[in-house]
């Protein structure tokens, strides 16, 4: 189920009244709606991947329980490695078999040798990526004893299979969403206004932008051959507010249903395109999964404490490994190897947390500095995204080629310029109320809020005037295939 669906806008209304109005005097029996709610939610897309679902829930739930009774440390280790066997042994199976299986062939091939091995079709289960990493982030913590282990099945599910942020996360952890759901939830009108802005503001994200560029990337990556370099550019650039906006628009969206059932989900994106450097942008892009892969890969094997030699490995581990968690395709591998490149000299040179406050904060404009910086930090991200959204590595290289070729100087052409430059325009127009809410959880959680009700209100029926005007085909939220 899409959230940008007519089946979500029915759906969300019917959950929302049974669990304020219904459930509201019973904690596990909201819980069990939520449940209930998140598997058929889930069931929308595949029912037949619910089970996948309840297998790594139940075997999640009983692991904790016997780490918290078990006392003998080699025991606990054998319990650890099994939930990490079979969170990990899932994934890999049905997100990297078939690419394991090609390259396998494919070295053998190299050397002279042809060996049969048959790859399987194999449908990716939505969200699997998010809700593994999830318990398993569960299981690890309760091994180190951070953390109770649950002992209430029902709220345990609800926690791995919370609706609103099961398919594209923000993947949560164990000690801020766990224990939401052992405590008792009160109707909060603030909190409900405040999360239905945010879902506004994420839906114009999606649908407004990201579909709108999506668009004029596809039609540009999928005919590159017959662009000229200024047209590349462009498409790259496309695409760069494509994923922007439909990433951080999916996690606007599900924070702010969160809120509206009395949750509290972490902030997954500040307004990353406003880094000074690389550091600041991961540190401000998917933080759920940046600082999953810090906490839980990369200060395990050392961090930053070794000398030199371990830094860099440490780097080039924990990009590349999250490049490849997007994807089973060297391209990720490759945009995860040029992100750990940009990031080392400010590692090296002890510069990585030079910027951690937000840009020209209290200020109208940036300085000259902070604007050269964004706008270098901007140039190397998208130049990244085209190894993300390539179809593969020749054709990243072919696509990066033609751009600095002449070509460059000439004109965009390709169908549909008209529209994209309302596009551009539209672009420009989202830009600047980012920039202008940039201090704030979300662009617009601010904006309005001591207006007049009459001048309030007609800001919200714009937005949703601009959302329907400018609807285009419905698509899937990008990060449903990693």
């Amino acid at each position: 189920m899409l959230f940008n669906s007519i089946d979500f806008a029915i759906f969300l209304p019917i959950i929302f009244i049974l669990y304020w109005f219904v459930t509201n005097k019973n904690l596990k029996l909201q819980n069990l709606l939520l449940v209930v709610a998140s598997y058929i939610f889930y069931a929308w897309w595949d029912w037949r991947f619910l089970s996948l679902i309840v297998f790594s829930t139940i075997v999640n739930y009983v692991i904790g329980i016997k780490l918290k009774n078990g006392e003998n440390q080699r025991k606990r280790k054998v319990l650890l490695w099994t939930s990490i066997f079979v969170n990990l042994g899932l994934l890999g199976f049905f997100k990297y078999y078939n690419f394991f299986i090609e390259n396998f062939i494919s070295v053998f091939s190299f050397f002279g040798t042809e060996i049969k091995a048959n790859s399987l079709y194999i449908i990716l289960p939505v969200g699997i990526s998010f809700y593994t990493f999830q318990t398993l982030g569960y299981t690890i913590d309760v091994y180190k004893r951070k953390i109770e282990p649950a002992k209430d099945f029902i709220a345990f599910s609800a926690f791995v299979i919370f609706f609103p942020q099961l398919l594209a996360g923000p993947i949560e952890r164990a000690d801020n969403l766990l224990p939401q759901f052992y405590n008792k939830r009160t109707f909060d009108y603030s909190k409900t206004v405040d999360g239905m802005r945010q879902i506004l503001w994420g839906l114009f994200k999606k649908i407004v932008i990201a579909d709108n560029c999506a668009e004029f990337a596809n039609q540009i990556f999928n005919n590159s051959a017959d662009m000229n370099g200024s047209t590349l550019v462009l498409g790259a650039l496309f695409f760069a507010f494509q994923i922007y906006g439909d990433f951080s628009g999916y996690s606007d969206v599900a924070i702010g249903t969160s809120r509206l059932f009395g949750f509290n989900l972490m902030k997954n994106f500040a307004f990353p395109y406003f880094s000074r450097d690389i550091a600041e942008f991961w540190r401000r892009w998917h933080i759920s999964l940046s600082t999953w892969f810090r906490d839980y890969l990369y200060i395990p094997l050392g961090g930053s404490r070794g000398g030199t030699r371990m830094k860099i490995r440490n780097t080039f581990i924990i990009f590349i490994v999250s490049g490849f968690w997007h994807g089973a395709n060297w391209t990720f591998i490759v945009w995860g190897a040029l992100n750990a490149i940009y990031f080392l000299p400010l590692l090296l040179t002890h510069n990585n947390r030079n910027n951690l406050e937000i840009v020209a904060q209290g200020k109208s404009l940036p300085t000259g500095k902070e604007f050269i910086s964004m706008l270098v930090t901007f140039c190397l991200t998208v130049f990244a995204w085209i190894f993300f959204r390539a179809d593969n590595i020749g054709h990243a290289f072919d696509y990066i080629s033609t751009i600095f070729s002449p070509s460059l100087f000439e004109i965009p052409e390709f169908d549909g310029m008209k529209k994209a430059l309302t596009v551009i325009m539209l672009v420009a127009i989202f830009v600047l109320i980012e920039w202008k809410g940039r201090e704030g959880e979300y662009a617009i959680s601010n904006l309005g809020l001591k207006w007049k009700r009459p001048l309030r209100y007609a800001m919200y029926y714009a937005i949703i005037a601009v959302i329907i005007w400018f609807s285009g085909k419905e698509q899937e939220f990008i990060y449903f295939q990693f």
